[in-house]
């Protein structure tokens, strides 16, 4: 009896530390495919560019994974290569080919937020008051800059260029980052962070076309309040979109928006998921979701059993992403 119980604990620590060294392969192989030796992360589907999305992503990884080096790094690059000095945001894209590797001069708002959610993160996580600084002064930013009333609505535009067309403001609902705002209002105590929250969430229930009820990648918000699908993309529930739930069920696992989804992917076998739908026309992809997609899927439908952190080796640079995201947010919500 002594025998077969020394057995089962040495099975279990065993099997505790097969978890534990498992837990880090996802985060150790995304490293090692996409972060360079100085905190660059290069999307591999795109001609090795990086983003401000990246970078948050990587750090808010980092965090999880307790690795403060890594964060450094990549805290490091990000604020000396595209941070812009004249209001505190970050350039949202560099293309190491060209001579200027960030021409373009706007921000993404969810680069930003991701950014400074990280940096919340590692300073209360780490007890490293200049992060919190840090983040502190992005949050600033992106409220000055990004955060505009319009249509009834308090809104946070894609960029701080080129997004409001005065009689219209065009949206990215995936740039709704509710987890990140939840801990923007408990540490700030400001009140803008709520009502992005709520009018987000009020945002998402009109934003629903189609037979779907589905949310589009892009969407005009007119003066009016009323919607229309963006004319410069494709009327499609693709791959920006996909983050739409992932963030949803990141703050509230039992949140009624992920109705919509929950019915639409529930409709297909899960292999046989459509990896995006023209919501308009009812066109589907004709390839399947596979990788990080199907990692969004699952913890939607809240299929848990499927979830982990072990990257296929063809998964590219934003599949990886979603996959070891949606682990974060599973992980997390388990705490």
């Amino acid at each position: 009896m002594i025998a077969m119980l020394r057995a089962t604990v040495i099975m279990l620590v065993m099997a505790l530390g097969c978890t534990q060294a498992f837990a880090a392969d996802g985060w150790g192989s995304f490293k090692t495919r996409f972060m360079t030796s100085d905190g660059r992360i290069q999307d591999t589907g795109n001609k090795n560019v990086s983003h401000t999305e990246g970078q948050g992503y990587a750090m808010l990884m980092a965090v999880q994974y307790n690795d403060r080096t890594s964060f450094d790094k990549l805290w490091n690059w990000t604020q000396n290569t595209l941070k812009n000095p004249n209001n505190g945001l970050f350039y949202w894209r560099y293309i190491p080919t060209q001579a200027d590797p960030v021409a373009d001069k706007n921000n993404a708002s969810d680069g930003d937020v991701l950014i400074a959610w990280a940096l919340q993160q590692a300073g209360e996580k780490w007890h490293v008051q200049a992060y919190l600084k840090a983040s502190d002064a992005i949050q600033r930013a992106i409220l000055a800059q990004n955060v505009i009333p319009f249509g009834g609505y308090t809104v946070m535009l894609p960029g701080a260029q080129g997004f409001n067309k005065n009689s219209y403001v065009i949206l990215n609902p995936s740039y709704f980052v509710f987890p990140a705002w939840r801990d923007f209002a408990r540490r700030s105590h400001l009140q803008v962070w709520n009502q992005l929250i709520s009018d987000g969430m009020e945002l998402l229930a009109q934003m629903r076309f189609g037979d779907t009820n589905l949310p589009l990648d892009w969407v005009a918000l007119n003066a009016d309040g009323t919607f229309a699908p963006a004319a410069a993309w494709p009327p499609r529930f693709s791959y920006d979109a996909i983050r739409i739930p992932l963030y949803l069920h990141w703050y509230d696992a039992q949140n009624p928006q992920l109705v919509p989804f929950q019915r639409f992917w529930g409709g297909f076998q899960r292999l046989q998921t459509p990896a995006w739908i023209d919501v308009l026309s009812g066109e589907k992809a004709p390839y399947n979701m596979a990788g990080g997609l199907l990692s969004v899927r699952d913890l939607t439908l809240n299929e848990t059993g499927y979830l982990n952190d072990a990257l296929s080796s063809n998964e590219d640079y934003y599949s990886s992403s979603l996959h070891l995201l949606t682990w974060l947010a599973f992980l997390q919500q388990q705490q």
